[in-house]
């Protein structure tokens, strides 16, 4: 085992995760690239055969940019909406910030991290071309080691075409139309997520993924390195909660892939276990330190951290630590009026997270997008399940497919070891897949998708298409905007009702369940319902919502009386509530777009978790 003095060399990633872009990829030194790069729109796109690629400047055109903010959002200092599908970046890197990124003494290498850009993406530095990334919401990154061994001051040049039209593309609610209608949002072009340096020996740790086995005991590390270790190289784990020791292991790092497994003598008290187990009422995080040891000295040092926590579904409910769980969710867009998608700042994400959990909600069903990762850990940290969705594509083509299949597995790749996400949509009210109930293509595709989940992660349910139509879904989840709550109480209070809702035609008009493989005891949720518009204090006449409240007294009644309906059912596990916030025309969130609740917080608390007492 490597000696305790090696853990002090990183930061507890539980700790100080929600400052990082990689939050459970911790190394000590990085250097953050955001605020002014250079910046021009090419809408001729005539960028790369004029050769701004080895510049040092964008040409007469060339603007200020604040990364990582879309140049439609007021945030980035652009704010132009319109179409514009080719836009370059440029930044000057400096000596100072390649020591902010501890490659000081230009040894090892450096990696220049893009967290998400929308949609395809070319980096050159000085001129010289680093590659290609398609996909605009996964993480790529890129080796420049070489060229910062050879001087103290670099340009990086980033062309990317995302056009807006293509809806091909996974797009999530960005509008293809000018301007925003309906429920469709101002586009995100470009960076829109941190960018930045991190410096790392040659032999290095890409990934380490975790999964608990509550009955074993155990935790089972998945590693990944740069590339092949030498000879003799190792890998030790430690886990320690609150600072106490829980487990550790080391193995032989023998090829650039390879796993551990870490016993918790501790978690073999089957009376005890439960005080380390990840839940929203006690989110409890295990601090792990990774440590790869080259047998010439070479070290990497790595923070991450981990919860304890197993997902299940059966017998029409679902289960968190295999114990029953009423998941009392919200619809979050993630959508801020200054920045749009990109988070306005680092604050802003946490405090997202805690007015979820002070609302009384549990859950977030991330809906429409891949959020920020350190959303996702504020998730962990704070003890908010999360739906984690994807953004969908407008078309069923090869292109779309393909597309869509990459962008899928890349973010399973990337979150998967988060234990706040509990549950997969792949896809959501056939999206996409317009004809899902009458192609054998679309359904082929659904089910490819759902059996894609699980090969990659069998540990969580995954809903194939959130609202309707399912095939083999582990939930069946129903979207029903009726506004009467004695309807929807007379829908969904007793197993008969809803069981010929199942067997028919859904609130949408489409069939609820397409494939004969669908398991019997899945349970039945309410995902999207409400879309109250009630906009105080403003006519706001193109403000749009399910139905309309008049007055604060009335969005109080009409709220409530659906709530009721809801929890009262004998059949539903869980429900999500649309939406969070107000989000430019849609007027139907429990909150204004500037995060300020229509009603007194503690009514609304009362309402979302049916304790009238609270009021």
């Amino acid at each position: 085992m490597q000696s305790d003095d090696a853990l002090p060399d990183v930061p507890r990633a539980s700790r100080i995760g929600g400052s990082r872009p990689r939050p459970q990829l911790v190394r000590r030194d990085w250097a953050d690239l955001s605020g002014p790069w250079g910046f021009a729109f090419d809408d001729a796109d005539e960028g790369r055969a004029a050769g701004w690629q080895d510049r040092s400047d964008l040409g007469a055109g060339e603007r200020v940019i604040q990364v990582p903010f879309p140049f439609e959002s007021a945030s980035s200092g652009i704010g132009e909406t319109g179409f514009h599908r080719v836009v370059w970046y440029r930044r000057e890197l400096t000596a100072a910030d390649l020591a902010a990124a501890g490659f000081a003494s230009r040894e090892g290498r450096l990696l220049l991290h893009f967290a998400a850009v929308d949609f395809r993406a070319e980096v050159w530095l000085d001129g010289r071309l680093l590659g290609r990334h398609e996909g605009g919401h996964t993480p790529f990154s890129f080796d420049v080691a070489d060229a910062a061994r050879s001087g103290d001051r670099f340009t990086i040049t980033v062309r990317v075409e995302d056009d807006p039209l293509d809806v091909g593309q996974p797009r999530g609610k960005q509008d293809w139309h000018r301007d925003p209608h309906v429920i469709w949002y101002h586009r995100t072009t470009g960076v829109w997520q941190p960018v930045w340096l991190e410096a790392v020996p040659d032999t290095a740790l890409t990934s380490v993924h975790w999964a608990a086995d509550l009955a074993a005991a155990t935790v089972r590390a998945e590693v990944v390195l740069n590339r092949v270790p030498a000879e003799g190289t190792t890998c030790s784990i430690v886990l320690e909660h609150d600072g106490r020791r829980i487990g550790a292991v080391e193995v032989p790092a023998g090829r650039d892939r390879f796993s551990a497994v870490v016993t918790l003598p501790e978690q073999e008290n089957g009376q005890g276990y439960e005080e380390l187990l990840w839940s929203p009422e006690h989110p409890a995080l295990v601090d792990a330190t990774v440590v790869v040891a080259a047998p010439d000295g070479g070290r990497d040092v790595v923070s991450s951290y981990l919860g304890l926590r197993s997902t299940a579904v059966g017998r029409g409910r679902f289960l968190l630590n295999d114990r029953d769980v009423y998941v009392r969710s919200v619809l979050e867009q993630g959508y801020w009026p200054e920045s749009h998608l990109a988070a306005p700042s680092e604050g802003a994400i946490e405090a997202e997270v805690r007015l979820i959990k002070e609302l009384g909600f549990n859950a977030a069903r991330l809906h429409q997008k891949f959020e920020d990762p350190r959303f996702l850990y504020w998730a962990d940290r704070l003890g908010l399940m999360v739906w984690s969705e994807t953004p969908g594509a407008y078309e069923f083509s090869p292109t779309a497919v393909t597309r869509m299949t990459r962008e899928w597995l890349e973010v399973l790749d990337r979150d998967r070891s988060h234990p706040a996400i509990v549950t997969w949509v792949p896809l959501n009210e056939s999206w996409g897949v317009q004809h899902l109930a009458h192609s054998p293509a679309q359904r082929a595709y659904a089910r490819a998708l759902v059996d894609l989940t699980r090969a990659i992660d069998p540990t969580r349910p995954v809903v194939s298409n959130d609202g309707w139509e399912h095939v083999d879904s582990d939930v069946l989840s129903v979207h029903d905007y009726e506004w009467r709550p004695e309807v929807v109480r007379r829908r969904y209070a007793r197993p008969d009702a809803a069981e010929r809702l199942l067997a028919g035609l859904g609130p949408a008009g489409r069939r609820m369940v397409v494939d004969d493989r669908q398991r019997p005891d899945a349970p039945l949720m309410l995902t999207e319902f409400g879309g109250i518009r009630f906009t105080p204090g403003a006519a706001a006449e193109d403000a749009w919502g399910y139905s309309i409240a008049t007055s604060a007294d009335d969005f109080r009644e009409r709220l409530a009386g659906l709530m009721g309906a809801v929890q009262d059912s004998e059949v539903l596990a869980g429900f999500c509530y649309t939406q969070l916030t107000d989000t430019l025309q849609e007027a139907n969130g429990l909150l204004t777009e500037d995060r300020r609740p229509k009603l007194p917080m503690p009514v609304l608390r009362a309402i979302i978790t049916g304790r009238p007492e609270e009021r």
